[in-house]
Protein backbone atom coordinates (compact mmCIF):
# COMPACT_ATOMS: atom_id res chain seq x y z
CA UNK A 1 0.00 0.00 0.00
CA UNK A 2 1.10 3.56 -0.71
CA UNK A 3 -0.76 6.03 1.55
CA UNK A 4 0.38 9.00 -0.54
CA UNK A 5 -1.73 7.68 -3.43
CA UNK A 6 -4.90 7.39 -1.34
CA UNK A 7 -7.53 10.14 -1.45
CA UNK A 8 -7.61 11.85 1.96
CA UNK A 9 -10.65 13.10 3.84
CA UNK A 10 -10.57 16.62 5.33
CA UNK A 11 -8.80 16.48 8.70
CA UNK A 12 -11.74 17.95 10.62
CA UNK A 13 -14.12 15.24 9.33
CA UNK A 14 -12.43 12.87 11.80
CA UNK A 15 -13.65 14.77 14.86
CA UNK A 16 -15.88 12.54 17.03
CA UNK A 17 -18.57 13.25 19.61
CA UNK A 18 -18.52 11.75 23.09
CA UNK A 19 -20.69 8.78 22.19
CA UNK A 20 -18.51 7.93 19.19
CA UNK A 21 -15.37 8.43 21.24
CA UNK A 22 -16.17 5.87 23.95
CA UNK A 23 -15.45 2.33 22.67
CA UNK A 24 -16.53 -1.13 23.77
CA UNK A 25 -13.74 -2.58 25.90
CA UNK A 26 -12.36 -6.04 25.21
CA UNK A 27 -13.15 -8.99 27.47
CA UNK A 28 -9.91 -9.70 29.31
CA UNK A 29 -10.74 -13.41 29.59
CA UNK A 30 -11.41 -13.88 25.88
CA UNK A 31 -9.21 -11.36 24.07
CA UNK A 32 -6.28 -12.54 21.97
CA UNK A 33 -2.98 -11.53 23.65
CA UNK A 34 -1.74 -9.88 20.47
CA UNK A 35 -4.89 -7.77 20.21
CA UNK A 36 -3.92 -6.34 23.59
CA UNK A 37 -0.36 -5.71 22.48
CA UNK A 38 -1.52 -3.99 19.28
CA UNK A 39 -3.69 -1.69 21.42
CA UNK A 40 -0.70 -0.79 23.60
CA UNK A 41 1.47 -0.28 20.53
CA UNK A 42 -0.98 2.14 18.92
CA UNK A 43 -1.58 3.97 22.19
CA UNK A 44 2.16 4.63 22.35
CA UNK A 45 2.38 5.53 18.67
CA UNK A 46 -0.36 8.13 19.07
CA UNK A 47 1.33 9.58 22.16
CA UNK A 48 4.66 9.85 20.33
CA UNK A 49 3.09 11.70 17.40
CA UNK A 50 1.08 13.96 19.70
CA UNK A 51 4.09 14.85 21.83
CA UNK A 52 6.23 15.50 18.75
CA UNK A 53 3.56 17.86 17.45
CA UNK A 54 3.51 19.73 20.76
CA UNK A 55 7.28 20.11 20.66
CA UNK A 56 7.14 21.38 17.08
CA UNK A 57 4.50 23.93 18.09
CA UNK A 58 6.82 25.12 20.86
CA UNK A 59 9.66 25.63 18.38
CA UNK A 60 7.91 27.81 15.81
CA UNK A 61 6.39 31.29 15.95
CA UNK A 62 4.20 30.77 12.88
CA UNK A 63 0.62 30.69 14.16
CA UNK A 64 -0.79 29.39 10.86
CA UNK A 65 1.46 26.35 11.24
CA UNK A 66 0.53 26.07 14.90
CA UNK A 67 -3.17 26.08 14.01
CA UNK A 68 -2.75 23.30 11.45
CA UNK A 69 -0.81 21.27 13.99
CA UNK A 70 -3.44 21.92 16.67
CA UNK A 71 -6.26 20.52 14.54
CA UNK A 72 -4.43 17.33 13.61
CA UNK A 73 -3.14 16.94 17.15
CA UNK A 74 -6.64 17.16 18.62
CA UNK A 75 -7.86 14.39 16.33
CA UNK A 76 -4.88 12.24 17.26
CA UNK A 77 -5.48 12.79 20.96
CA UNK A 78 -9.08 11.62 20.47
CA UNK A 79 -7.72 8.55 18.71
CA UNK A 80 -5.32 7.82 21.56
CA UNK A 81 -8.00 8.14 24.23
CA UNK A 82 -10.35 5.86 22.35
CA UNK A 83 -7.63 3.24 21.97
CA UNK A 84 -6.67 3.55 25.64
CA UNK A 85 -10.27 2.93 26.72
CA UNK A 86 -10.35 -0.44 24.95
CA UNK A 87 -8.71 -1.71 28.14
CA UNK A 88 -11.51 -2.88 30.47
CA UNK A 89 -12.10 -1.59 34.00
CA UNK A 90 -11.52 -5.00 35.58
CA UNK A 91 -8.01 -5.48 34.18
CA UNK A 92 -5.52 -4.56 36.89
CA UNK A 93 -2.46 -2.40 36.38
CA UNK A 94 -0.25 -5.44 36.90
CA UNK A 95 -2.19 -7.61 34.46
CA UNK A 96 -1.91 -4.83 31.89
CA UNK A 97 1.81 -4.62 32.60
CA UNK A 98 2.25 -8.22 31.45
CA UNK A 99 0.88 -7.19 28.04
CA UNK A 100 3.28 -4.24 27.94
CA UNK A 101 6.22 -6.57 28.39
CA UNK A 102 4.89 -9.15 25.95
CA UNK A 103 4.68 -6.36 23.39
CA UNK A 104 8.23 -5.28 24.22
CA UNK A 105 9.54 -8.82 23.69
CA UNK A 106 7.67 -9.80 20.55
CA UNK A 107 7.74 -6.41 18.83
CA UNK A 108 11.49 -6.08 19.42
CA UNK A 109 12.10 -9.59 18.12
CA UNK A 110 9.92 -8.96 15.05
CA UNK A 111 11.79 -5.76 14.21
CA UNK A 112 15.20 -7.33 14.83
CA UNK A 113 14.51 -10.30 12.58
CA UNK A 114 13.84 -8.02 9.59
CA UNK A 115 16.42 -5.29 10.32
CA UNK A 116 19.31 -4.99 7.84
CA UNK A 117 21.18 -2.20 9.66
CA UNK A 118 23.55 -4.06 11.99
CA UNK A 119 23.82 -1.16 14.45
CA UNK A 120 20.04 -1.01 14.84
CA UNK A 121 19.62 -4.78 15.04
CA UNK A 122 22.25 -5.04 17.77
CA UNK A 123 20.47 -2.38 19.81
CA UNK A 124 17.21 -4.29 19.44
CA UNK A 125 18.74 -7.62 20.40
CA UNK A 126 20.51 -6.08 23.40
CA UNK A 127 17.37 -4.54 24.94
CA UNK A 128 15.27 -7.57 24.01
CA UNK A 129 16.86 -9.64 26.77
CA UNK A 130 16.12 -6.92 29.30
CA UNK A 131 12.43 -6.61 28.48
CA UNK A 132 12.29 -10.40 28.52
CA UNK A 133 13.60 -10.38 32.10
CA UNK A 134 11.13 -7.64 33.08
CA UNK A 135 8.30 -9.91 31.97
CA UNK A 136 9.64 -12.62 34.29
CA UNK A 137 9.90 -10.24 37.28
CA UNK A 138 6.41 -8.81 36.84
CA UNK A 139 4.97 -12.30 36.28
CA UNK A 140 6.33 -13.45 39.64
CA UNK A 141 4.88 -10.36 41.32
CA UNK A 142 1.51 -11.01 39.67
CA UNK A 143 1.39 -14.63 40.82
CA UNK A 144 2.53 -13.66 44.32
CA UNK A 145 0.04 -10.81 44.78
CA UNK A 146 -2.99 -11.78 42.70
CA UNK A 147 -2.60 -15.53 42.16
CA UNK A 148 -2.72 -15.10 38.38
CA UNK A 149 -0.42 -17.13 36.15
CA UNK A 150 0.93 -14.76 33.49
CA UNK A 151 1.37 -17.59 30.99
CA UNK A 152 -2.37 -17.44 30.34
CA UNK A 153 -2.28 -13.69 29.83
CA UNK A 154 0.40 -14.09 27.15
CA UNK A 155 -1.44 -17.04 25.62
CA UNK A 156 1.62 -19.23 26.15
CA UNK A 157 3.11 -17.55 23.07
CA UNK A 158 5.94 -15.89 25.01
CA UNK A 159 8.14 -17.72 27.48
CA UNK A 160 8.46 -16.43 31.04
CA UNK A 161 11.91 -17.06 32.51
CA UNK A 162 15.02 -15.04 33.38
CA UNK A 163 16.72 -13.02 30.68
CA UNK A 164 19.69 -10.79 31.40
CA UNK A 165 18.89 -10.17 35.09
CA UNK A 166 17.37 -6.75 35.75
CA UNK A 167 20.05 -5.96 38.33
CA UNK A 168 22.53 -5.91 35.42
CA UNK A 169 20.51 -3.39 33.40
CA UNK A 170 21.63 -0.39 35.44
CA UNK A 171 24.31 1.32 33.37
CA UNK A 172 26.04 4.68 33.50
CA UNK A 173 23.70 6.93 31.47
CA UNK A 174 26.41 7.99 29.01
CA UNK A 175 26.73 4.37 27.91
CA UNK A 176 23.18 4.32 26.55
CA UNK A 177 23.73 6.79 23.68
CA UNK A 178 24.27 5.06 20.32
CA UNK A 179 25.06 5.91 16.69
CA UNK A 180 22.29 7.59 14.73
CA UNK A 181 21.11 6.40 11.34
CA UNK A 182 21.00 8.63 8.26
CA UNK A 183 17.36 8.62 7.18
CA UNK A 184 18.22 9.70 3.64
CA UNK A 185 20.57 6.73 3.19
CA UNK A 186 18.69 4.15 5.24
CA UNK A 187 16.03 1.69 4.15
CA UNK A 188 12.47 2.80 4.93
CA UNK A 189 12.09 -0.20 7.24
CA UNK A 190 15.11 0.91 9.27
CA UNK A 191 13.76 4.43 9.73
CA UNK A 192 10.37 3.02 10.74
CA UNK A 193 11.96 0.55 13.13
CA UNK A 194 13.80 3.27 15.04
CA UNK A 195 10.60 5.30 15.32
CA UNK A 196 8.36 2.36 16.25
CA UNK A 197 10.60 1.00 18.99
CA UNK A 198 11.28 4.46 20.42
CA UNK A 199 7.56 5.16 20.66
CA UNK A 200 6.85 1.76 22.21
CA UNK A 201 9.54 2.12 24.86
CA UNK A 202 8.56 5.73 25.55
CA UNK A 203 4.99 4.57 26.18
CA UNK A 204 6.22 1.81 28.50
CA UNK A 205 8.37 4.25 30.45
CA UNK A 206 5.47 6.70 30.72
CA UNK A 207 3.13 3.95 31.94
CA UNK A 208 5.52 2.73 34.63
CA UNK A 209 6.37 6.26 35.74
CA UNK A 210 2.66 7.03 36.07
CA UNK A 211 1.50 3.84 37.82
CA UNK A 212 4.42 3.28 40.21
CA UNK A 213 2.65 5.05 43.07
CA UNK A 214 -0.60 3.18 42.34
CA UNK A 215 0.92 -0.27 42.98
CA UNK A 216 -0.85 -1.77 45.99
CA UNK A 217 2.23 -3.10 47.84
CA UNK A 218 5.60 -1.69 48.77
CA UNK A 219 7.52 -4.33 46.83
CA UNK A 220 5.31 -3.65 43.80
CA UNK A 221 6.01 0.09 44.02
CA UNK A 222 9.71 -0.62 44.26
CA UNK A 223 9.71 -2.99 41.27
CA UNK A 224 7.91 -0.46 39.06
CA UNK A 225 10.35 2.19 40.25
CA UNK A 226 13.36 0.10 39.29
CA UNK A 227 12.09 -1.03 35.90
CA UNK A 228 10.85 2.48 35.04
CA UNK A 229 14.45 3.64 35.32
CA UNK A 230 15.59 0.85 33.00
CA UNK A 231 12.96 1.99 30.49
CA UNK A 232 14.51 5.46 30.70
CA UNK A 233 17.76 3.81 29.57
CA UNK A 234 15.97 2.04 26.72
CA UNK A 235 14.34 5.25 25.50
CA UNK A 236 17.73 6.97 25.56
CA UNK A 237 19.25 4.12 23.55
CA UNK A 238 16.53 3.94 20.93
CA UNK A 239 15.96 7.67 20.42
CA UNK A 240 19.70 8.10 19.84
CA UNK A 241 19.37 5.82 16.80
CA UNK A 242 16.96 8.22 15.09
CA UNK A 243 18.19 10.73 12.51
CA UNK A 244 18.45 14.09 14.27
CA UNK A 245 19.48 15.87 11.05
CA UNK A 246 15.97 15.74 9.61
CA UNK A 247 14.02 18.99 9.79
CA UNK A 248 10.96 19.38 12.01
CA UNK A 249 8.60 19.13 9.04
CA UNK A 250 10.45 16.17 7.54
CA UNK A 251 10.01 14.38 10.86
CA UNK A 252 6.35 15.40 10.98
CA UNK A 253 5.93 13.62 7.66
CA UNK A 254 7.77 10.55 8.99
CA UNK A 255 5.61 10.45 12.13
CA UNK A 256 2.39 10.49 10.11
CA UNK A 257 3.76 7.91 7.69
CA UNK A 258 4.75 5.68 10.62
CA UNK A 259 1.25 5.95 12.08
CA UNK A 260 -0.29 5.04 8.73
CA UNK A 261 2.03 2.05 8.43
CA UNK A 262 1.22 0.73 11.89
CA UNK A 263 -2.55 1.17 11.57
CA UNK A 264 -2.35 -0.61 8.22
CA UNK A 265 -0.29 -3.40 9.86
CA UNK A 266 -2.84 -3.71 12.67
CA UNK A 267 -5.72 -3.74 10.18
CA UNK A 268 -4.03 -6.48 8.14
CA UNK A 269 -3.31 -8.70 11.15
CA UNK A 270 -6.13 -8.07 13.66
CA UNK A 271 -8.36 -11.02 14.62
CA UNK A 272 -11.06 -9.07 16.51
CA UNK A 273 -13.64 -7.71 14.00
CA UNK A 274 -14.73 -4.79 16.19
CA UNK A 275 -11.17 -3.60 16.80
CA UNK A 276 -10.20 -4.26 13.19
CA UNK A 277 -12.80 -1.69 12.12
CA UNK A 278 -11.24 0.78 14.55
CA UNK A 279 -7.82 0.24 12.97
CA UNK A 280 -9.32 0.78 9.52
CA UNK A 281 -11.04 3.99 10.60
CA UNK A 282 -7.87 5.34 12.19
CA UNK A 283 -5.90 4.48 9.07
CA UNK A 284 -8.26 6.72 7.09
CA UNK A 285 -7.74 9.49 9.65
CA UNK A 286 -3.97 9.14 9.49
CA UNK A 287 -3.91 9.25 5.71
CA UNK A 288 -5.50 12.70 5.95
CA UNK A 289 -2.87 13.71 8.52
CA UNK A 290 -0.10 12.42 6.25
CA UNK A 291 -1.35 14.46 3.30
CA UNK A 292 -1.58 17.54 5.52
CA UNK A 293 2.02 16.98 6.63
CA UNK A 294 3.09 16.70 2.98
CA UNK A 295 1.24 19.94 2.27
CA UNK A 296 3.01 21.73 5.12
CA UNK A 297 6.40 20.38 4.01
CA UNK A 298 5.80 21.79 0.53
CA UNK A 299 4.48 25.13 1.85
CA UNK A 300 7.22 25.88 4.38
CA UNK A 301 10.29 24.07 3.00
CA UNK A 302 9.49 23.75 -0.70
CA UNK A 303 10.01 19.97 -0.61
CA UNK A 304 7.94 17.18 -2.14
CA UNK A 305 7.20 14.21 0.10
CA UNK A 306 9.19 11.92 -2.20
CA UNK A 307 12.36 13.79 -1.29
CA UNK A 308 11.89 12.51 2.26
CA UNK A 309 10.21 9.12 1.74
CA UNK A 310 11.12 7.89 -1.77
CA UNK A 311 8.37 5.84 -3.39
CA UNK A 312 6.12 5.78 -0.34
CA UNK A 313 5.20 2.08 -0.52
CA UNK A 314 4.90 0.36 2.87
CA UNK A 315 7.25 -2.50 3.82
CA UNK A 316 5.63 -5.79 4.83
CA UNK A 317 3.20 -5.30 7.73
CA UNK A 318 4.38 -5.71 11.32
CA UNK A 319 3.05 -9.03 12.60
CA UNK A 320 3.02 -9.75 16.33
CA UNK A 321 3.47 -13.46 17.03
CA UNK A 322 5.51 -15.91 19.10
CA UNK A 323 9.31 -15.61 18.93
CA UNK A 324 10.42 -18.33 21.33
CA UNK A 325 13.25 -19.67 19.19
CA UNK A 326 14.63 -16.26 18.34
CA UNK A 327 14.63 -15.03 21.95
CA UNK A 328 16.35 -18.23 23.07
CA UNK A 329 19.10 -17.74 20.47
CA UNK A 330 19.76 -14.15 21.54
CA UNK A 331 19.73 -15.18 25.20
CA UNK A 332 22.25 -17.96 24.61
CA UNK A 333 24.58 -15.78 22.51
CA UNK A 334 24.55 -12.37 24.20
CA UNK A 335 23.39 -12.52 27.83
CA UNK A 336 26.86 -11.57 29.10
CA UNK A 337 27.03 -8.28 27.19
CA UNK A 338 26.66 -4.75 28.47
CA UNK A 339 26.80 -1.32 26.87
CA UNK A 340 29.90 0.86 26.52
CA UNK A 341 29.35 4.23 24.84
CA UNK A 342 28.30 3.48 21.23
CA UNK A 343 29.23 -0.20 21.44
CA UNK A 344 28.27 -3.41 23.26
CA UNK A 345 30.96 -5.47 24.99
CA UNK A 346 31.27 -8.55 27.14
CA UNK A 347 31.47 -7.68 30.82
CA UNK A 348 34.80 -9.48 31.09
CA UNK A 349 36.30 -7.08 28.53
CA UNK A 350 35.64 -4.00 30.67
CA UNK A 351 38.49 -2.52 32.75
CA UNK A 352 38.07 -2.64 36.51
CA UNK A 353 37.43 1.11 36.65
CA UNK A 354 34.77 1.05 33.91
CA UNK A 355 31.77 3.33 34.32
CA UNK A 356 29.52 0.26 34.34
CA UNK A 357 31.12 -1.15 37.51
CA UNK A 358 31.22 2.25 39.24
CA UNK A 359 27.53 2.84 38.47
CA UNK A 360 26.61 -0.64 39.68
CA UNK A 361 28.33 0.09 43.00
CA UNK A 362 26.34 3.31 43.28
CA UNK A 363 22.82 1.97 42.61
CA UNK A 364 23.33 -1.66 43.67
CA UNK A 365 25.72 -1.49 46.67
CA UNK A 366 24.15 -4.75 47.88
CA UNK A 367 21.87 -7.14 46.03
CA UNK A 368 19.51 -7.28 48.99
CA UNK A 369 18.12 -3.79 48.29
CA UNK A 370 17.45 -4.38 44.58
CA UNK A 371 13.66 -4.75 44.09
CA UNK A 372 13.81 -7.05 41.05
CA UNK A 373 15.93 -9.49 43.05
CA UNK A 374 13.78 -9.16 46.16
CA UNK A 375 10.61 -10.05 44.23
CA UNK A 376 12.08 -13.35 43.06
CA UNK A 377 13.65 -14.21 46.39
CA UNK A 378 10.36 -13.44 48.12
CA UNK A 379 8.48 -15.72 45.74
CA UNK A 380 11.01 -18.50 46.28
CA UNK A 381 10.71 -18.22 50.06
CA UNK A 382 6.95 -18.67 49.79
CA UNK A 383 6.77 -21.35 47.12
CA UNK A 384 10.16 -23.09 47.11
CA UNK A 385 10.94 -22.04 43.55
CA UNK A 386 10.25 -19.17 41.18
CA UNK A 387 7.35 -18.90 38.70
CA UNK A 388 8.19 -19.70 35.10
CA UNK A 389 6.62 -20.77 31.85
CA UNK A 390 9.19 -22.31 29.52
CA UNK A 391 9.15 -24.89 26.77
CA UNK A 392 12.60 -26.24 27.73
CA UNK A 393 15.37 -25.44 30.22
CA UNK A 394 17.04 -22.06 29.76
CA UNK A 395 19.77 -22.02 27.09
CA UNK A 396 21.97 -20.33 29.73
CA UNK A 397 22.91 -22.98 32.33
CA UNK A 398 23.55 -20.34 35.00
CA UNK A 399 19.90 -19.22 34.77
CA UNK A 400 18.32 -22.65 35.26
CA UNK A 401 18.28 -22.72 39.06
CA UNK A 402 14.70 -22.04 40.14
CA UNK A 403 15.56 -21.93 43.85
CA UNK A 404 18.05 -19.05 43.71
CA UNK A 405 17.88 -15.80 41.74
CA UNK A 406 21.09 -15.17 39.78
CA UNK A 407 22.53 -11.67 40.28
CA UNK A 408 25.87 -12.20 38.51
CA UNK A 409 24.98 -12.90 34.88
CA UNK A 410 25.40 -9.82 32.72
CA UNK A 411 27.02 -8.03 35.65
CA UNK A 412 30.20 -9.86 36.62
CA UNK A 413 33.04 -11.16 34.43
CA UNK A 414 32.81 -14.84 33.46
CA UNK A 415 29.39 -15.26 35.10
CA UNK A 416 28.22 -16.98 31.89
CA UNK A 417 29.42 -17.71 28.37
CA UNK A 418 28.37 -15.63 25.36
CA UNK A 419 29.47 -15.59 21.73
CA UNK A 420 28.45 -12.44 19.81
CA UNK A 421 25.65 -10.54 18.14
CA UNK A 422 24.71 -11.51 14.59
CA UNK A 423 23.71 -9.24 11.71
CA UNK A 424 21.12 -10.05 9.06
CA UNK A 425 23.20 -8.78 6.12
Amino acid sequence: MNPFKEKPMPVEKALQNWKELYPKSYNKREVDPYTKTRIILMNGTEFEANWFSHQLARHTTDNDLRRDLALTRYVEKQQQLKISLLKPENESILEHTISYEQLAVDLTAELAKREMDCNVKTALDFALLEDFDHLYRYANLLEMEQGIAAEWLVGRYTEIMPGRPTIAHHRFPKDNVKRAINAKKSDVQTVLSTMIITAAEQQTMNYYMNVTNFACTEIGRKLYQEIAMVEEEHVTQYESLMDANATWLEMLLWHEYCECYLYWSCYKTETDPYICKLWEMNLDFEISHLHKAAELLKKYEGKDWEEVIPGGDFPEPIRLHENVGYVRKILENTVQYTSKREDYVKVKCLPENADFFRFQETVNPTTQIVPSHCVIQGFIRRHGMDYRFQVAPSPVPELRNRRQDNTSVGRKPDAAESTDFECNS
